[in-house]
């Protein structure tokens, strides 16, 4: 199998944001992409910027994923959203349970991303390739590591296509979520999601929210450099390389890469990568 590869995004919000998005596709495009990710803010806070971005996307001649988080939402609401993309020459969903916005009372008609598929699945069949959600170092809010691998088994069994992880940097980790479902009759590619390293503040912020844990030596390396940017961007860019080769050369289906609407690190990381 010829591994795929594609870039995920958030939606811009200032004038200055849509254009640098625009110069960032410019750049990632010229490396054919599988597709473009857009994400959706908590409770469908960046829906419209989302559906723009996506319209956009197509019309550059790119496919295009727009992530569709149901908590907070109705099955209306998402049935138009849905059809929404379907119009617009849609073809492929990241489906989420997404994150339960500060002061949120009512999660809404849908509780788990596996209830998001499904309903997806029924309503409009085999229209969207439908990419969901994986682990590899268990979701920060599971009970268990079994619970969190029976949650996932849910949802390809709901009607996934196919799976997008957090970002790790310990591929053993993701080697062994792999194993892991396989014994549990999962066949759908299990592509591991990417996190450049360009700010370690940043990056330990991002990490302690989502559950990605930082290597002991790596976070203490990264923290030696305090305000270096230039040797924590050049040691993120070896180690996040070495990665990538390492979960490539293991048979790792492709690679996703979370851009945060910058194409520096990538670019780098892939023409090292001789992709």
């Amino acid at each position: 199998m010829t591994p795929t590869y594609s870039f995920e995004f958030f939606p811009p919000k200032t004038p200055e944001g849509v254009e640098k998005l625009r110069n960032t596709r410019r750049q990632l495009g010229q490396f054919r992409p599988a597709f473009f990710s857009v994400t959706f803010g908590a409770g469908g806070t960046t829906q419209q910027g989302t559906l723009d971005t996506v319209r956009e996307i197509r019309q550059e001649g790119f496919e295009a994923a727009p992530h569709l988080s149901c908590i907070g939402s109705t099955r209306q609401n998402i049935h138009h959203l849905l059809s929404l993309y379907r119009e617009n020459g849609i073809r492929r969903i990241v489906a989420l349970r997404g994150d339960i916005p500060s002061g949120m009372v009512e999660v809404g008609e849908f509780r788990y991303a596996n209830e998001l598929v499904e309903f997806i699945r029924r309503e409009f069949g085999d229209w969207f390739h439908i990419e969901v959600a994986a682990y590899p170092e268990y979701h920060p809010q599971a009970r268990s590591a079994h619970d969190d691998l029976k949650h996932f088994v849910q949802k390809v069994e709901a009607g996934a296509s196919s799976a997008i992880t957090q970002y790790f940097f310990n591929p053993d980790a993701y080697f062994a979520f792999v194993d892991e479902v396989t014994a549990r009759g999962v066949s759908v590619p299990v592509v591991p999601g990417i996190m450049p390293i360009n700010n370690f503040t940043q990056l330990a912020r991002f990490s302690d929210t989502c559950g990605a844990e930082i290597p002991r030596w790596l976070r203490l390396k990264l923290q030696s450099y305090g305000d270096d940017v230039a040797s924590i961007r050049a040691l993120g860019l070896d180690v996040v390389t070495d990665l990538c080769r390492k979960l490539l050369d293991g048979g790792a289906p492709g690679l996703h890469f979370y851009t945060l609407n910058s194409a520096g690190a990538v670019s780098t990381i892939w023409q090292r990568l001789g992709l």
